[in-house]
């Protein structure tokens, strides 16, 4: 088609309006075992203006696989703020601008290409368990009048299905940004709806633990303010007795049991960076309701101590008879506590260590001190201070990136490279990490929650975190979410491990791990890793090999 220029791209290209992406080569095979969402780019524009006015469409239609191809379009989100001063070489652009991230779903099978502007559509195929194995040749054609175009590729389908996920991966949802967002009130009808339709995306993300508000999460909330009020427990007080009502928390269980998450992370007993407080609780009283708990309130209050000793076990026993028991419910004390927190944070997990005993306490840390003590079960480490607890050998290890990790280790903010999202799965399955946390799934708020924002215009949370760290996915019209390149990459990177671990259980460990060293200088480590995305997409050219040998 002589007026356009049209092109294939890999899942790991950002399509930058003024810059051209690496491009697929003809017959190019995306391999992947049943189960997965194998996933491309069309990038195209026109190459000059119409004689006549306006821009005509595009038809796209995808023919050859056995599965419908999803479209949607890739749309440039603007950030002011990309990334910090302490940040490294690998980003694709440090300025502030407009950066590839929002997929918004097509409502036809249309493109209008512009010239001068090169846009992508991202085309995926959801459903492929049933898809039989072998190599299916996919076009795409493009048609505009009389004129014709198409651009193909393979699809490799494995004889072996994908595993179930045994990483823990969870998202902090945050469902009192939802309410803000969509102006209604928390827990209404349509904010159960726009609840429901963003936990059905995340598990579709291969989020598997939520964050479950049995009261309002003390996160992100400025010291002496508050958040708007999401408790799924109605708690009440009467003839000093406590009493509470489940049953809000059991219309978010079903939902949760209803798109396969199979497990809960119950909010943080004590306020974040030091555990100096209780979270805000509200109560009802013969006074009415009241926020009988929150900063006012000391961690170690004998009042708050004998609600937790009401409260922690009335919610596990009827947790458990929803479906949700030991092992598939995570506490925590509170979130990122430093070497200064530690007298503090002590005191606080005290208070409830009888209450816990037996159950399991994650929390997200930096200091190897606080496992060498003994005070956390469990560290959610960031993956920049990973390294000292990979070399005792820590069990059961989680990590988790946030905005303070910029330079050399992974991380998906809008400017970095997608391939630096797509690692974390080859590095989880090395150093057999047992959980993956970011805190950043849905909020729509400043920091500090000091107002609530536009996530389509304020990117960064008021210029407190880089673009692509607050949320993963966007709040759409309706109350639909829509998905991020980000999040479909973090997918990829669950696929991946998935995947090795797949070819492991064939093949044994010491295989695996050979074969993702092939052809590599030195061991991955999470500051040292390979950068290209031709490298993920050729290690899965070896995993489908290597299955079809066997």
């Amino acid at each position: 088609m002589k007026e356009y220029e049209f092109y294939l791209a890999g899942s790991l290209e950002k399509v930058f309006w003024n810059r051209m992406p690496e491009v697929m080569k003809e017959g190019e095979r995306i391999c992947i075992l049943k189960g997965e969402v194998p996933a491309l780019q069309l990038v195209y524009r026109r190459k000059r203006e119409p004689e006549e006015a306006g821009y005509p469409f595009v038809q796209c239609e995808v023919r050859g696989f056995p599965v419908k191809a999803r479209m949607r379009d890739v749309e440039n989100i603007p950030s002011m703020y990309p990334c910090s001063r302490r940040s490294d070489d690998d980003y694709l652009s440090k300025e502030p601008g407009l950066f590839p991230d929002l997929l918004k779903p097509k409502k036809d099978h249309q493109i209008k290409p512009v010239p001068g502007l090169l846009r992508a559509l991202w085309i995926d195929f959801p459903g492929t368990a049933d898809v039989s194995a072998g190599r299916y040749p996919v076009e795409i054609e493009l048609k505009e009048g009389e004129e014709t175009e198409i651009l193909s590729f393979l699809i490799e389908v494995s004889d072996q299905e994908l595993p179930a996920q045994r990483l823990l991966h969870t998202e902090w949802f945050h469902g009192d940004c939802l309410a803000d967002y969509y102006h209604t009130e928390v827990f209404s009808a349509f904010h159960w709806q726009v609840i429901e339709n963003q936990i059905k995306m995340a598990a579709e993300l291969g989020i598997n633990m939520l964050l479950t508000p049995v009261f309002t999460p003390p996160l992100d909330t400025e010291i002496g303010k508050e958040r708007t009020t999401i408790q799924l427990v109605d708690v009440s007080f009467q003839d000093e007795k406590w009493s509470f009502g489940f049953e809000k928390l059991e219309k978010w269980c079903a939902i949760c049991r209803k798109y396969g998450i199979e497990y809960l992370e119950i909010p943080h007993l004590f306020t974040q960076w030091g555990a100096k407080a209780a979270p805000k609780i509200i109560v009802r009283t013969g006074r009415g309701e009241e926020k009988m708990f929150g900063w006012h309130t000391p961690s170690d209050s004998p009042a708050y101590r004998s609600f937790l000793y009401a409260f922690l076990p009335a919610l596990q026993t009827r947790l458990a008879q929803m479906g949700y028991g030991r092992d598939q419910l995570y506490f925590h004390i509170s979130d990122e506590p430093s070497a200064e927190n530690l007298e503090t944070y002590q005191r606080a997990k005290e208070v409830v260590d009888e209450l816990l005993d037996g159950w399991q306490v994650i929390d997200a840390l930096s200091e190897y001190e606080y496992y060498e003590k003994g005070l956390v079960q469990q560290p959610v480490v960031a993956n920049n201070y990973i390294q000292p607890f990979i070399d005792r050998e820590v069990k059961e290890l989680w990590t988790y990136y946030c905005c303070g990790q910029a330079e050399l280790v992974p991380n998906r903010f809008f400017a970095m490279p997608s391939a630096r999202n797509r690692i974390m799965g080859v590095l989880m399955y090395l150093y057999r990490i047992k959980g993956f946390l970011h805190w950043g799934y849905n909020f729509y708020n400043s920091s500090f929650s000091r107002e609530h924002i536009n996530p389509y215009f304020d990117t960064h949370a008021d210029y407190s975190f880089q673009s692509g760290d607050a949320f993963l996915v966007y709040p759409g019209p309706d109350g639909q979410p829509w998905s991020s390149i980000r999040g479909e990459v973090m997918r990829e990177a669950l696929y991946d491990l998935r995947a090795l671990e797949a070819l492991e259980a064939l093949k044994g460990r010491r295989a695996v791990k050979e074969l993702i060293y092939e052809g590599q200088d030195r061991p991955f480590t999470f500051k040292s890793y390979p950068r290209e995305a031709s490298y993920f997409y050729e290690l899965r050219r070896k995993i489908s090999d290597r299955l079809t040998e066997l």
